[in-house]
């Protein structure tokens, strides 16, 4: 047995050493496909890195921010333009509103009022408290307003639409001589009543004057004044 396994011994060491060869070789073809494998990958991660990530960071994110930046300031400038122009427009647009509803509140809301003022009407009368005054006589001179409110005459030109000074100053001499009366109170009262009736005034201011009156003393004249609204 000692000298049979003697003799396989020198076989089995040839073929332990063919073996140990193709395990050397299978390691080393192993080691070598890891290698290049490895090598493949790290190339591979270069080449994706420089030509991935950064082509794409230049291509994609880094020219997008430039851009951005060069961009950004024009748009707001001209968005805020645009704005500007807006709001300019639009505040043009209320005043012409603002305008129309002034012109408009100034045509609807215009007051107007017509006031007819008459002077020096010179009349003799027989007015006074002495008995003379009243027998013999004196001149008196009137001076008469009358607020006639809104008259269509300032629109039509007619003298129908308005009050006729001519009729005014016929009726006030016709009250001022029908009658006697002792005051110029009485008599401006008389006329203003007249007056506030026929022409349907809104108010009537009468003045009645005695250039000459019988007094001892030099008097340029004495008056008196009369303010009559319809109702009182």
């Amino acid at each position: 047995m000692d000298e049979h396994e003697r003799e396989r011994e020198p076989g089995q060491d040839a073929l332990s050493e063919e073996e140990e060869a193709e395990e050397a070789s299978a390691g080393a073809g192993a080691e070598a496909g890891f290698g290049g494998s490895r090598a493949d990958g790290d190339a591979h991660g270069e080449a994706e890195g420089r030509g991935g990530a950064e082509p794409k960071g230049r291509g994609g994110a880094e020219p997008e921010g430039p851009h951005g930046e060069a961009d950004g300031p024009d748009d707001d400038a001209e968005g805020g333009e645009q704005l500007d122009r807006e709001r300019e427009a639009q505040l043009e647009q209320e005043q012409e509103v603002e305008h129309e509803f002034e012109e408009e509140e100034e045509d609807d809301g215009t007051l107007e009022s017509v006031t007819i003022e008459i002077s020096g009407l010179s009349i003799y009368t027989h007015h006074g408290v002495s008995s003379a005054e009243r027998e013999v006589g004196q001149r008196l001179v009137l001076d008469l307003r009358l607020e006639l409110g809104e008259s269509d005459a300032t629109a039509t030109d007619r003298i129908e639409d308005t009050v006729d000074y001519a009729e005014v100053c016929q009726l006030v001499t016709l009250v001022a001589q029908q009658r006697s009366h002792r005051t110029l109170e009485r008599l401006c009262s008389s006329i203003a009543d007249r007056l506030i009736v026929d022409y349907e005034l809104e108010g009537v201011w009468v003045k009645a004057a005695k250039p000459e009156p019988p007094i001892p003393l030099p008097v340029e004249e004495v008056s008196v004044e009369v303010w009559r609204e319809p109702g009182e």
